[in-house]
């Protein structure tokens, strides 16, 4: 791995990314959302990236690294099901809704390649 580590993993990249999507689409949700979609969809798809972070920082306890790898798909998990209330409630167009979702499911299997292979992330 490089000297940037978890910042150089393709999953962390997109995951990031994800998460300000999902922020900036966010912002036009109602004000009344704030304390529950709003803030709970920024949170979910947030901890993908810091949930990789941490597997990452763990990799050298493979229990560890795959422990925190399906907590951060449990989180990628839980942004999909966000994503379909704010669809479901008109937030989100369902285009959208689409693009966001697939982009969720490509990492969502690349969580668990990590999770099935952690030998090739440095966990021994």
């Amino acid at each position: 791995m490089s000297t940037n580590g978890f910042k150089d993993l393709t999953v962390y990249k997109k995951s990031f990314d994800l998460a300000m999507k999902i922020f900036h689409v966010s912002k036009s949700f109602p004000k009344e959302e704030k304390y529950s979609l709003t803030g709970q969809v920024r949170k979910s798809s947030r901890s993908v990236s810091t949930s990789i972070a941490e597997a990452y920082r763990k990799r050298i306890y493979p229990a560890h690294f795959v422990s925190k790898s399906t907590d951060a798909d449990m989180e990628n998990s839980e942004t999909q099901v966000w994503l379909d209330f704010a669809f479901a409630c008109e937030y989100i167009d369902e285009q959208t809704k689409n693009d966001l979702e697939s982009q969720s499911l490509e990492i969502g299997n690349m969580l668990n390649h990590m999770i099935n292979n952690p030998g090739k992330y440095g966990a021994n």
